[in-house]
């Protein structure tokens, strides 16, 4: 059996990596520690590693097609990992998840159209919405006592009936929950009776926690299906990011005849040589690698977890299903706004993502990237701990 190296540390400064290399930009300074952009700071497997250098020996990178094989790796993984037994003809690619609910708000609605999210949640969700013109119609998840957010139904059925479509985070970013089969079908019908169309961005799919399941909305019944639209990609799964490789799984045939002709339109569905050597590799060899590596994603979370019930009561830690990413509540600090944000950068000098951007219910709160080595998470919170203690004095 292979082993993984999870605790090294790998310098990606000068990389042109936008989550070290573009802190100046976003930040106004290089010296955070940086846990916001949502890749991971591990190397990819070694199967992906060799596929690339593989074909990178080939001197010509030319104009490709995805071959057979592409497709396959798909279905072989979707079938083993979630149990969803998906047909070759209903993967559409998509340079990007991003990319693809954009061209879905664009190709299903008219501007003024209604668009539901489900905030606090991913902002380029918000994005879609606003950069083209339609109105946003915010079913917000419901908070509770316990720190786990939940879908409020009754809003949604009200929601429901002046949208034409819904954007879903399944697994839900930032909030950590991978909805349960009696949460997704009862967001399912209630779309259904009211014909609203779902894109369920499923990006988060393959990184749920172990003891937790992931659950394609699509997978529920045939009729749930057909009115929806998945994303799947392997860049969050396996690190993939920059190779901007994605799928788009669509089974009703009016539906995905609709989505060719847009990315047709827009002549994008050539794709990355090298993404698709990296997918093959990854869906086809890379298990074992992710297996290991959740198990130290959780090993993550639980010091995380221990170290602020010990020395940090005041901010609270959501419960965690799936996911890299921490949901933290810093309202019992008194800490909110541009309050939060100072203090994350100029005194703790951690590098995170404001709750704000996520939506109304993010406000003091804080997203924080664990997809990286124990000591670096170790020292993050030590930091933030200093800080904090700084403050109080």
């Amino acid at each position: 059996m292979e082993e993984f190296d999870f605790d090294q540390v790998i310098d990606r400064r000068g990389t042109y990596s936008y989550k070290y290399d573009g802190l100046q930009k976003v930040f106004g300074t290089n010296d955070l520690l940086p846990m916001w952009v949502a890749d991971m700071d591990f190397a990819v497997p070694s199967s992906v590693v060799k596929a690339i250098r593989r074909r990178a020996e080939h001197p010509i990178y030319g104009y490709t097609f995805r071959p057979e094989s592409y497709y396959e790796s798909i279905v072989r993984w979707m079938d083993k990992r979630h149990g969803w037994n998906i047909e070759r003809e209903w993967i559409q690619y998509s340079p990007g998840v991003v990319p693809a609910l954009n061209m879905v708000v664009q190709g299903f609605t008219d501007p003024g159209d209604g668009v539901i999210l489900q905030s606090p949640v991913y902002h380029p969700f918000f994005h879609a919405i606003h950069l083209n013109h339609r109105k946003l119609l915010n079913n917000q998840l419901i908070k509770l006592e316990d720190n786990t957010y939940v879908f409020d139904f009754d809003d949604l059925v009200e929601k429901a009936k002046e949208a034409k479509l819904l954007l879903l985070s399944n697994p839900h970013n930032p909030v950590g929950r991978s909805w349960n089969e009696e949460e997704l079908r009862h967001l399912g019908e209630i779309c259904v009776e009211n014909n609203v169309l779902i894109v369920s961005d499923e990006i988060h799919a393959d990184l749920t926690l172990p003891g937790h399941r992931h659950i394609p909305l699509a997978n529920l019944s045939e009729e749930i299906a057909c009115h929806t639209i998945t994303c799947m990609a392997p860049s969050k799964t396996f690190n993939l990011a920059g190779l901007s490789t994605s799928s788009v799984i669509i089974s009703d045939p009016e539906v995905r005849k609709r989505f060719k002709e847009i990315t047709e339109s827009l002549h994008i569905g050539m794709g990355n040589l090298f993404g698709m050597e990296a997918s093959q590799a990854a869906y086809n060899h890379g298990a074992e690698w992710l297996n290991a590596l959740l198990e130290y994603i959780q090993g993550n979370i639980d010091y995380a977890r221990s170290f602020l019930k010990e020395n940090l009561p005041e901010i609270v830690m959501s419960p965690i299903e799936a996911t890299y990413l921490l949901w933290l509540d810093f309202l019992n600090t008194g800490m909110t706004g541009e309050a939060l944000h100072d203090f994350m950068i100029s005194k703790a000098k951690v590098g995170g993502n404001d709750g704000s951007m996520y939506g109304p219910g993010g406000e003091g709160f804080l997203r924080l990237n664990i997809a990286c080595p124990r000591r670096v998470v170790e020292e993050a919170f030590t930091r933030i701990y200093n800080a904090f203690n700084a403050i109080s004095k």
